[in-house]
């Protein structure tokens, strides 16, 4: 399926809504978003299904296992999903999440300074990856002469980070 260019750019308004994943174990993904990161649970379907939010919004993540039950993490070198991207509004709300993830005995994937913003990368208990992260002020943001953006990816002090928690 080829597309045609399109003329004019989506709204700025725009904006990705939730994520719904598929899990193996309802109450050890919610033991992870919810006991971890501290996402509240907004509405329960059984043991099959949970919505959860920040914020008391109907919800940024969605968990079931209507057809993952009992299931396996994708293996390596297969299309899916490669991350979900929670944006914490503040540096210090990022380095909460750090210390929260830390003191849960959870290992990271890694950890960057990419200009725009600062990254903690980690994996849920379904293998899914899950990106920590907070943007700095646009007018940070690295560019080149041209007014292009120049992301980068440089290794995150996060010492100096968990020093910002709340």
């Amino acid at each position: 399926m080829k597309a045609e260019p399109i003329s004019k750019p989506i709204d700025q308004g725009v904006k990705i809504g939730h994520v719904h994943l598929k899990v193996a174990d309802l109450e050890r993904a919610l033991g992870f978003y919810r006991d971890v990161l501290g996402f509240e649970v907004t509405q329960r379907m059984g043991r099959q299904a949970a919505f959860l939010s920040a914020g008391g919004y109907h919800h940024h993540i969605g968990l079931n296992t209507w057809e993952s039950a009992g299931g396996s993490p994708p293996q390596p070198g297969t299309t899916g999903l490669y991350h979900v991207a929670i944006l914490y509004p503040t540096r210090a709300g990022l380095a909460d999440a750090l210390r929260r993830v830390l003191a849960a005995g959870i290992e990271l994937d890694g950890a960057a300074d990419h200009g725009v913003s600062e990254a903690i990368y980690l994996r849920d208990p379904d293998g899914n990856g899950v990106e920590l992260y907070c943007d700095r002020p646009k007018e940070e943001w690295p560019r080149t002469p041209d007014g292009e953006l120049a992301m980068f990816t440089r290794a995150l002090d996060m010492d100096a980070l968990l020093k910002t928690a709340h």
